[in-house]
């Protein structure tokens, strides 16, 4: 993975939730996701009552994060943005133990980024990375 590219996938390991960005029924679409970040791919996590997974398995999804609720007094705001496709995802013992606790059944899917891009309130990050190839 290009340098730039790994910026963001360590930017989205400092957080766990984020939102995913897919279509349904033509239009834009916004859910709640969990994630971890393992081997440069984000594993998501989204309970599966709500049905949201279709809209995303097999798509081309955007999925975002930031640090505006945990950000320091002197750090910096980012948000964090990868692309990429959807793809339903068995994970194992371990990166469900990492995910933690859950009441909820829930699904997992998986994310290759393809393209990202970050950006912080001091300029410092803001960059947009091609194809991660």
């Amino acid at each position: 993975m290009p340098e730039d590219a790994q910026l963001a996938v360590d930017l989205l390991s400092r957080t766990d939730h984020g939102r995913v960005a897919t279509t349904l029924r033509a239009l834009p679409f916004l859910a709640f996701a969990g994630h971890i970040v393992q081997d440069g791919r984000l594993l998501l996590r989204m309970p599966r009552n709500h049905g949201h997974h279709h809209a995303c398995v097999g798509s081309v999804v955007a999925y975002g994060a930031d640090n505006l609720d945990s950000a320091g007094p002197d750090e910096a705001l980012w948000s964090v943005q990868v692309i990429g496709r959807c793809e339903p995802y068995e994970p194992t013992a371990d990166q469900v133990e990492r995910f933690g606790p859950t009441r909820d059944p829930m699904v997992y899917l998986r994310i290759e980024p393809r393209l990202s891009t970050v950006h912080a309130t001091d300029g410092s990050l803001e960059r947009h990375f091609g194809p991660t190839l």
